[in-house]
C-alpha cells in the first residue's frame, strides 16, 4: 500500500504545475495531438570501438486548433557519450518548422548540449534530462533556453510489459530577444499515460500531454490539451 501511495504521489507531483496553470483568468485553451518516433542506440553498429558512443534520432508532427491544423514539425539529431550505464552527455541539433494560425512561417534551428541520468529504484525508474538550447529564430536573434525534464516509469505488477508513465518538463528564457520573447518563464509540459514494451528494441507510449505556454510579453497564456503517441526504438 505504501508503495502504491508513493507511485501515485510522484505522478501527481509531476502533473501539479499543469493543474496550477488552470487558475489564470486570461488562459486560452486548445486541443490537438503530437506524434513522435525516437531512435537511440550505440555507435558500435558503425564500429565496435565506438561502443560508448551514442546516436539520437527523433521526428515529431504536431497538430492544434482542435486537430484542424498542422502547425509544427520537429527533427532532432544528436551524438552522445556514455559516462556510465546511467549517465550520458549529448551534443545535438534541432530543426523546428512552425506555421501558427494567422502568423508567418518560422524555421527555428537549435543547437544544444544535454545531460541525462537514469536512476532505477524499487518503485520505478526515474530519468533526469537537462538541455540548454540556443535557439536561432530569425537572423541573429539568438535566445538561450534551458529546459529540465523529470520522468518516471513504473512497470505494473500484473503485466510488467505495461508501465505507468509520467513526466514534467520546465522551460525558461534566459535572455530577452525580439522574436523569442522576454526573459523568464517560457512553458511547462506535463504528461501522464501508459507504455507497452514489445521487446528490448521497441516500446510504445500514449497518453495526455498538457502544454502551458507563456507568450512573448508574459501577458497571455495558452494551454494545449494534447493526445501524445510515441514509438521508441533502441538499437
Amino acid at each position: 500500500m505504501k508503495k502504491k501511495i508513493k507511485i501515485w504521489g510522484i505522478t501527481l507531483l509531476l502533473l501539479g504545475s499543469a493543474s496550477m496553470a488552470c487558475i489564470a483568468d486570461d488562459l486560452l485553451q486548445d486541443a490537438g495531438s503530437w506524434m513522435q518516433v525516437v531512435g537511440e542506440g550505440s555507435l558500435k553498429v558503425v564500429n565496435p570501438k565506438l561502443e560508448k558512443g551514442r546516436i539520437w534520432l527523433e521526428g515529431q508532427s504536431r497538430f492544434d486548433d482542435n486537430w484542424n491544423h498542422w502547425y509544427q514539425g520537429m527533427v532532432r539529431t544528436a551524438v552522445g557519450y556514455s559516462l556510465s550505464d546511467r549517465a550520458t552527455i549529448w551534443a545535438g541539433y534541432t530543426w523546428l518548422p512552425t506555421q501558427n494560425v494567422g502568423r508567418s512561417y518560422v524555421s527555428q534551428q537549435d543547437v544544444w548540449p544535454a545531460f541525462r541520468y537514469v536512476l532505477p529504484t524499487d518503485i520505478g525508474t526515474f530519468s533526469f534530462r537537462t538541455m540548454v538550447e540556443t535557439n536561432f529564430i530569425k537572423g541573429d536573434d539568438v535566445r538561450v533556453r534551458p529546459r529540465q525534464m523529470l520522468r518516471f516509469m513504473h512497470p505494473l505488477e500484473f503485466e510488467p510489459r505495461l508501465s505507468l508513465i509520467a513526466w514534467d518538463e520546465f522551460f525558461i528564457r534566459v535572455n530577452s530577444t525580439k522574436f523569442g520573447g522576454k526573459s523568464g518563464f517560457d512553458q511547462n509540459r506535463a504528461f501522464a499515460g501508459l507504455g507497452w514494451t514489445f521487446n528490448k528494441s521497441f516500446r510504445a507510449e500514449a497518453g495526455y500531454l498538457n502544454q502551458y505556454l507563456d507568450d512573448a510579453t508574459h501577458t497571455n497564456n495558452t494551454m494545449h490539451h494534447l493526445i501524445m503517441g510515441s514509438l521508441f526504438i533502441n538499437f
